[in-house]
């Protein structure tokens, strides 16, 4: 599995203190973050001490005075950012997109402040107002949700059909949070079914995905592997995806259905195939996705065939 630079998380501080050290152009962005997400700041070092505070921003001119202040926070116990320095970071704060409640967040570990800024506004560009109505919208159809479908794997396969480009709730349309409690209720299309979709991979760099290609691993709730998959294509997947081994059957070539050997895909054009391996980009029926009997099925199951170009099959 790919690995991340940093956790992602969202802290919330409405009504709690946070140390803000130091003056100038450098710490005010720093207070206004802080006031802006509800925050109390505290520019005494001691009292923070005294006061249990956990989050230190530090943005002294004087690099030495910056180290020196991190040491001392750090061994308080307070997590610490330190202004254009990352090495003495323990967190750093992201160029952020705010549609209330939704919050986008791109970072670059430290590494580029106005990288993260300038990929940040290009999306923005493109967002409607009304993704907060949206966001607001499905939250107060928790309730219903959950009375209609119990199980939290049901339920998420629900909302991610809805969601979906050109679903009900598709979030680029700015009607969408209109049909959030009619959708709810289920007086529109019911969720989708459990599907099994399987795609040709014959590159290892991500910028040769098609767009369906990156749609579908972004949406996968499992993925099964035939072959090495390169991590960078993997890294393209949910985070939170399944993953396991494409079995292929004694007997078969390297290049078969494997562990869905015998299965009559439905008509569907290839990712990345023709002709006799056609098969490889349609769509399987979703019984056959290799789902253990005691785990609910998922929602997407996508299959990687990984033949590099150049491979023998």
């Amino acid at each position: 599995m790919s690995r991340i630079a940093s956790l992602p998380l969202f802290h919330q501080i409405a009504g709690q203190q946070v140390l803000v050290l130091g003056d100038g152009a450098a710490a005010e962005p720093k207070r206004r973050l802080v006031e802006r997400a509800g925050g109390r700041i505290v520019d005494d070092f001691a009292r923070a001490v005294d006061e249990g505070v956990r989050l230190a921003f530090i943005a002294f001119e004087d690099p030495k005075a910056c180290e020196v202040a991190a040491i001392n926070a750090r061994c308080a116990g307070m997590l610490v950012n330190v202004v254009d320095r990352p090495e003495l970071c323990d967190f750093t704060t992201p160029s952020i997109l705010d549609r209330d409640p939704l919050l986008i967040a791109v970072g670059t570990g430290g590494a580029s402040a106005g990288l993260a800024q300038h990929v940040r506004l290009r999306p923005e560009r493109g967002l409607p107002d009304t993704l907060g109505l949206l966001a607001r919208g499905l939250e107060a159809a928790r309730p219903v949700l959950r009375d209609r479908f119990s199980q939290g794997p049901e339920r998420r396969r629900a909302v991610d059909a809805a969601l979906r480009e050109g679903g009900p709730l598709d979030p680029l349309d700015p009607a969408s949070f209109q049909r959030v409690v009619a959708w709810a209720a289920g007086t529109d299309a019911p969720p989708s079914a459990p599907r099994s979709i399987a795609i040709t991979l014959v590159s290892a760099d991500p910028e040769d995905l098609t767009l369906r290609q990156a749609r579908l691993l972004g949406e996968a709730d499992l993925l099964l592997l035939d072959g090495d998959v390169p991590p960078a294509i993997l890294a393209r997947a949910r985070a939170d995806a399944a993953r396991r081994m494409f079995h292929v059957k004694p007997g078969d070539g390297a290049g078969s259905d494997g562990g869905l050997a015998g299965v009559r895909g439905r008509s569907a054009a290839g990712e990345g195939g023709s002709g006799a391996d056609q098969r490889q980009g349609g769509e399987y029926p979703a019984e056959h996705s290799a789902e253990p009997a005691d785990e609910p099925a998922p929602g997407l199951t996508l299959i990687l065939h990984w033949r590099p170009e150049g491979s023998v099959t």
